[in-house]
Order: structure tokens, then C-alpha cells, then sequence
């Protein structure tokens, strides 16, 4: 109904005036190709932010363990959600077969070991030899290679004797960090190639809650800043957390920055994967531009509004807005705080166009072609709406 009046007071001003130019009264008025249109200034306010995000939580330690060596699963020592400590053996795989390879490797090195030192003795007897002018020169090589390869065959029994070990461990296989059992991927008796999954291991205790935050509120979080979180299963409780992590970069994508919070779970009522709300409290910010909301047009390149400029002229301007306050929007790029945009009457203008200001009774804003004062005088006799 105020639209209404607005534009039906408009009318009827603009025909009073048609009709006194044509009666030879002095009368000031737009041209006639002027749109009547009316405008406020962009206003600077004093905003307060409540910094809040959607995430879910996580845990901080959680690991798919997989087989190091194959075989055939002995013993599930650790079902599927039971505790397990860190170094707590969960599955067995084989280890008897692992033993008899660790006594093979163990065997194999004594006897490269027996074969070195025979090899040693024989060259020191042979450089006697060599010395007192018995054995020739070639002998005295001969001895020399074969002990070369007794200490390398040595060396490889060795090696082999370490993988033999590291073998007989790997088939234990043990909790890396203290946590329970999730999921269990093989059943006793199976056979398994070392890289498959054997079961999930996951820790509670701490818990995480991980979000993202629009990068205009990337300065306003720090390290240890506490957090308030919010869960579905337990809607009359808010958890305490504090930030832990920072993502060093905005996503480029969705321009925002990943925040993760931490939080202690000893009771182990948290789990990960619930949707999560967090709260990082109030931020004030000084100095925001704000129009009223009807100012902004919703058209396919995004959102704009019409700035009056000097001469009557609507121009059309691009603007990123933000929050919403009071009926106020703010505007973050496209419009500067004392500009003059349109609020009513801009659905028809064009870039360029010609406008005539007019008051809230629809009358001519201006009695001396101050498009500026009349504009600024048009906005604070509207009363910003609710």
C-alpha cells in the first residue's frame, strides 16, 4: 500500500505540473523522459558479527591398518569395537611360519659367517706361502676373491636375517596409537596379501570438529580461540573447544578457510562423523556500508544498484552484499559510504537513464538542482524499515 501511494502521489504531482507549464505558470520540474524515482544514502553503521559455521566432527587419529606381510590370518585378537592401547596386538598372521623363517635366515648366516672365516684363515696361510716364494701370484688372487665373496654372502645372510625379523614382527600385527577397533575387513583363517586393509583403528579422546569459514572472517580467528559447539544427538548441551588448526590458505574455490577445533571426549559420547555447529563468538566491525535492502536488483550477472549521479543520471552498479541488519544490507564492493542509490522506482531504469527525485508524498525532492543534497534529504525523512 506505501508503494502505491508513493507512485500514485508521484503521478498526480507530475500531471499538476504538466498542466501549470501549459497554463504559462513558473514551475520547476524534470524533463519529461525523467524517471521519478527515490533514493537514500549509503549509510555508515557500526555491525556486529556472530561468527558461526556448519562442520562435523572428526577424529584427530584415525588409521586404516594394513598387512606388511601375507598369509593366513591365525588369531583376531581384537574384535570390532574393542579398546585396543598402542602396541596391543589385534591380529596374528602366521607367526609360526614367520619363526621358521626367522630360525632358516639365523641358520644361513652362521653358516656364511663359518664360511668367512674359513676363508680368512686360508688367505693369511696362502700369504705365508706367497711370502717364503711356495704359492705363485695367481693362488694368492684366488684366495683373496673367494674370501671377497664370503663376506659378501656374509652380508646378504645378513640382510636376509633382518627381513626374517622384521617379518616375524609384521605378522603381529599391533594397535599404531591407542583407540578402538571400527571395523574389521578379514575374518580368521583368510589369506592376505601384505598391503590389504585389516581393520580401521580410530581414537575418541580428543575429538575434533572441523568447519569452514568465509574468507571475510579469516581474520578474526586465532590458534587456542575457544569455540562453542552444538550436536543433533545432545541439543541442550554446547561442548567446549579450542581451535587447533589453521588452514595456511584460502580454498580457491569456494573462498573459504578450514578451521578445526579440538575438544576432549572422555566419555566417549562424541563420535565422528555427527554434523556439527560452531561458535566463535562476536566480532565488531566499524564503518559498514549499508542501503536498504529494497535498493538491491537480483539480475543474472548478480546484484546491483542504481547510484545517482551529477545531472540527473542513474548509473548501474555491480555490488557484493553481505549480512542483513534492520532492513539494511551491507555492501562490501560497488557503492561507497555517502553515495545516493535508488530504492524505489529503479526496476525500470537502464544505465544512463534520466531520474527525477522525488520525496515519500511523490513530490519534486529538490528546488535547486542539488541532486546530491536532495537525494540525502529524500533518505533521512524514510525511517529505515523493520
Amino acid at each position: 500500500m506505501r508503494i502505491r501511494s508513493f507512485w500514485t502521489r508521484a503521478a498526480i504531482a507530475l500531471a499538476a505540473a504538466t498542466w501549470l507549464a501549459g497554463c504559462g505558470e513558473k514551475t520547476e520540474t524534470a524533463a519529461p523522459d525523467a524517471s521519478p524515482v527515490l533514493a537514500a544514502a549509503v549509510e555508515s553503521m557500526r555491525i556486529e558479527d556472530r561468527i558461526e559455521a556448519t562442520g562435523e566432527l572428526r577424529a584427530p587419529n584415525a588409521a586404516g591398518v594394513a598387512a606388511q606381510v601375507g598369509g593366513q590370518i591365525t588369531k583376531l585378537v581384537r574384535d570390532e569395537g574393542v579398546a585396543a592401547a598402542a602396541g596391543d596386538v589385534v591380529i596374528e598372521i602366521d607367526p609360526e611360519r614367520r619363526d621358521l623363517e626367522l630360525r632358516t635366515a639365523r641358520a644361513m648366516l652362521a653358516q656364511a659367517d663359518a664360511q668367512a672365516t674359513e676363508a680368512e684363515r686360508d688367505l693369511v696361510r696362502m700369504e705365508k706361502l706367497h711370502a717364503e716364494g711356495v704359492a705363485a701370484d695367481a693362488k694368492l688372487d684366488s684366495m683373496r676373491t673367494k674370501l671377497r665373496l664370503a663376506r659378501s654372502s656374509r652380508d646378504a645372510a645378513g640382510a636376509q636375517l633382518g627381513m626374517a625379523e622384521r617379518g616375524a614382527r609384521d605378522s603381529t600385527v599391533r594397535a599404531p596409537f591407542a583407540g578402538l577397533v571400527a571395523r574389521r575387513y578379514v575374518s580368521e583363517g583368510e589369506f592376505v596379501q601384505p598391503g590389504q586393509k585389516l581393520f580401521d583403528l580410530v581414537a575418541l579422546d580428543p575429538i575434533e570438529v572441523e568447519f569452514t569459514l568465509p574468507e571475510r572472517d579469516s581474520s578474526r580467528v586465532v590458534m587456542g580461540q575457544p569455540v562453542a559447539v552444538r550436536v543433533a544427538p545432545f541439543p541442550d548441551e554446547v561442548f567446549q573447544a579450542e581451535v587447533s588448526v589453521i588452514a595456511p590458505t584460502i580454498d580457491p574455490t569456494t573462498r573459504t578457510l578450514r578451521v578445526k577445533a579440538r575438544m576432549s571426549n572422555t566419555e566417549g559420547r562424541l563420535r565422528p562423523g555427527l554434523f556439527a555447529r560452531a561458535d566463535l563468538g562476536v566480532a565488531v566491525r566499524e564503518g559498514v556500508a549499508m542501503i536498504p535492502e529494497e535498493a538491491v536488483l537480483q539480475r543474472a550477472d548478480g546484484a546491483v544498484a542504481y547510484r545517482v549521479v551529477a545531472g540527473g543520471r542513474a548509473e548501474r552498479r555491480k555490488i557484493k552484499v553481505g549480512v542483513i541488519r534492520a532492513g539494511r544490507i551491507e555492501v562490501s564492493e560497488g557503492l561507497a559510504i555517502g553515495d545516493q542509490v535508488v530504492v524505489r522506482g529503479q526496476d525500470q531504469l537502464v544505465d544512463g537513464a534520466a531520474v527525477s527525485l522525488r520525496d515519500v508524498k511523490g513530490a519534486p525532492a529538490h528546488a535547486n538542482g542539488d541532486v546530491s543534497a536532495s537525494a540525502a534529504k529524500t533518505a533521512a525523512a524514510e525511517p529505515a524499515r523493520p
